[in-house]
């Protein structure tokens, strides 16, 4: 059995608490030697409130997994990667392509791990109907990720502001799922963004995609949805219909389901971090990241009622 690795927590919000700490402790890889939060702390472990000092005076920690709002996570990673520890870094990776392909560039010289996670890639179905899709021709994608905000990110005002992406913050996922079935580069054609009288940040999106093979790709995400939530991928091809469901969970093939199993989203990431450590090797796909910055440079944007949590 290989040594465990020691990681701290930065950021201890509800992302850290549902999903981080216990497929941290429920795997086989890592020990949670520490927290950083100005806020939040973790029992039966230290918890520092100053990131630098933490790094100042933690250096025996190898892995640090960053938590934050993506506004602040670059100068963090930068701080992290300076000091020798090897990074993961929750979606989005950062606020912008420019700070994201930094971080890889230092990474590399550095000589230690960077993985930008996109959890959503390690839902149950992907992996299947990646390898479904390989032999497949592509016919159209229909993409309807709609949620309810209240919900998922009650009183977060962070995610509003620049920097906040918004409704990219769940729509992230579905691109994040849609770049890894779909062999090849997305394009972005046009988009439509729907901003609140009262925020900075898009709460509804259209946009309007192709495949290198010009196969047209629509994607719809909605923050005002009550009631059932809709994580939806279809796939029309040459043999059939492919539906990922449920943010990936559950795969259908011509409306027969494919998939079976708990959730393992946090779970794989953790492994994929701790394989890539061993390895010495980074994973830092951006390819989400570019159709978020693709759609917001050519959107029109459209201005709607005002939105309070």
């Amino acid at each position: 059995m290989q040594d465990r690795i020691s990681i701290a927590l930065v950021g201890i919000g509800k992302i850290a608490r549902d999903q981080h700490i216990p497929s941290i402790a429920e795997g086989s890889d890592f020990d949670l030697k520490a927290a950083v939060s100005r806020h939040g702390k973790v029992e039966g472990i230290e918890n520092h409130t100053d990131f630098g000092a933490f790094l100042a005076t933690r250096s025996g920690i190898r892995a640090v997994s960053l938590c934050t709002p993506p506004e602040v996570r670059f100068d963090m990673a930068r701080k992290a990667i300076a000091a020798g520890h090897d990074v993961l870094m929750e979606k989005p990776p950062a606020t912008t392509l420019g700070e994201a392909e930094a971080l890889a560039d230092l990474a590399r010289e550095a000589g230690v791990t960077l993985f930008a996670t996109w959890h959503s890639r390690f839902a149950l179905g992907v992996a299947p109907a990646k390898a479904w899709l390989a032999d497949k021709a592509i016919r159209s994608i229909s993409i309807v990720w709609k949620e309810d905000v209240r919900r998922w990110h009650p009183g977060q005002a962070w995610i509003w502001e620049p920097g906040g992406f918004g409704v990219f913050d769940p729509g992230i996922n579905a691109l994040s799922i849609l770049t890894e079935i779909v062999p090849g580069r997305i394009l972005v054609e046009k988009a439509s963004l729907s901003f609140p009288a009262n925020r900075k940040q898009p709460i509804a999106a259209d946009i309007a995609m192709r495949t290198l093979s010009d196969a047209p790709v629509s994607a719809v995400f909605d923050w005002r949805q009550e009631g059932p939530q809709t994580w939806d991928i279809t796939v029309e091809t040459d043999q059939g219909t492919l539906r990922l469901s449920k943010g990936g969970a559950e795969l259908f093939f011509d409306g027969i389901e494919n998939t079976a199993g708990p959730d393992r989203e946090y779970a794989g990431i953790y492994e994929r971090f701790a394989a890539l450590i061993r390895a010495r090797q980074s994973d830092v796909d951006f390819q989400p990241l570019r159709l978020v910055a693709d759609a917001f440079l050519c959107a029109e944007r459209l201005e709607v009622e005002a939105f309070e949590d």
